[in-house]
């Protein structure tokens, strides 16, 4: 796909849109996400970029009105400020096109303490969504963000996430994403014995353990991950679809200055459309999702609530 700079999109626009038929669902885990940051023109020029290229996106850390234009007719939905202490506080934030999909409900999940200390270290912010113009139709997303060092609790937690929203919403058209150091050192193979998500039938991981969504060198982890629930949502899924979108390779960055951005490369997954497979006019892309993480107070998004 071809992406093109924002500095064109005025022009380019209608003709972007014009030559896609996707569902796109993404995550992207942008760190440190501050004042400088937010300043610099080459970081934003690149999330920006990234943005418009994938038409879906997960952001943790970033300027809201420096990346959505009110002519994309996006919008979003944001949690509280989540986090045990004042230094991991973050916010998860989702961005999607409003014109073709419908935000029909939102839970902010609160961890059931077990002992003294909650299992998750930023309760998941969950939401649903219609799309009419997908084959699966209406779908959940479960976020998660770990601590590396309690990856594997936080990680069999979301199936408990998961039972409750099952039983809130009756629905299990569920997909969980986001950073989960699910990875290396983080999950190893014996973990997985341990993760309700591996050990109980129906929960499928659609970016294997050998894909490498990390940006240095010194790494090459799985970290990042998509999991879906029950093969009717399986089935929906494109094939082969789910994977790191490379954005060094995409835009010819060395690896010093995608670091800027991010340690962690976007992973996206697509979802089959109605359309998909059959000689009529390309749609537009259908969803941008973006779930961000927000330390500086400054950068706080006014989260929303639904009655």
């Amino acid at each position: 796909m071809t992406c093109y700079s924002p500095l064109l999109l005025p022009l380019l626009l209608l003709g972007i849109f014009g030559l896609c038929s996707s569902f796109k669902i993404c995550a992207f885990n942008v760190q440190n996400f501050d004042d400088a940051k937010s300043a610099n023109f080459r970081v934003m020029h690149t999330l920006t970029r990234v943005r418009l290229c994938l038409e879906g996106t997960k952001l943790k850390h970033f300027n809201y009105n420096s990346i959505l234009y009110d002519a994309y007719h996006y919008k979003y939905v944001a949690s509280g400020v989540l986090g045990r202490t004042p230094q991991d506080q973050e916010q998860y934030v989702y961005l999607y096109r409003n014109e073709t999909v419908e935000l029909t409900a939102q839970y902010q999940y609160v961890d059931r303490k077990e002992g003294n200390a909650a299992v998750f270290s930023r309760d998941p912010f969950v939401v649903r969504f219609q799309a009419k113009e997908t084959v699966i139709g209406d779908f959940s997303l479960i976020p998660l963000h770990t601590m590396a060092s309690d990856a594997i609790k936080e990680i069999d937690k979301l199936y408990d996430v998961f039972e409750e929203i099952k039983m809130k919403w009756n629905t299990e058209n569920v997909m969980f994403l986001g950073a989960f150091n699910a990875g290396c050192g983080h999950m190893t193979r014996q973990d997985k014995a341990n993760i309700r998500l591996f050990s109980i039938p129906g929960f499928f991981w659609l970016i294997r353990d050998q894909v490498d969504t990390t940006v240095g060198d010194t790494t090459s982890c799985a970290y990042d991950r998509i999991v879906v629930h029950g093969e009717r949502f399986l089935k929906t899924i494109k094939p082969y679809s789910a994977q790191v979108f490379n954005i060094a390779n995409e835009y010819k960055l060395s690896k010093e200055r995608v670091l800027e951005v991010s340690d962690h490369f976007p992973i996206e997954v697509e979802l089959k459309t109605k359309s998909s497979g059959q000689l009529q006019a390309p749609v537009q892309p259908l969803l941008l999702i973006a779930l961000s993480v927000i330390t500086s107070a400054l950068h706080i998004l006014p989260s929303t609530s639904m009655v």
